[in-house]
């Protein structure tokens, strides 16, 4: 999968889901080949889409879009 397709269908389903999604939530529900996102992938989307995690319940962090430049 190029970048380009990851952070486009992350953007998508977060588009879709304003309250945030976990990792979990996000890999299943787009059906993701990844045990866990690359890191360098997930500091270009803060640039690009404004993504965004926060803490969400108990350990987890909800992955958000804020504005960007896409």
């Amino acid at each position: 999968m190029r970048y380009v397709d990851f952070r486009d269908r992350i953007a998508g389903e977060l588009k879709r889901n304003p309250g945030g999604l976990t990792w979990a939530q996000l890999k299943s529900r787009l059906d993701l080949p990844y045990d866990t996102p690359c890191q360098t992938w997930l500091h270009q989307m803060e640039k690009d889409i404004g993504l965004r995690r926060v803490k969400g319940p108990g350990r987890a962090k909800l992955w958000k879009v804020g504005k960007g430049r896409k």
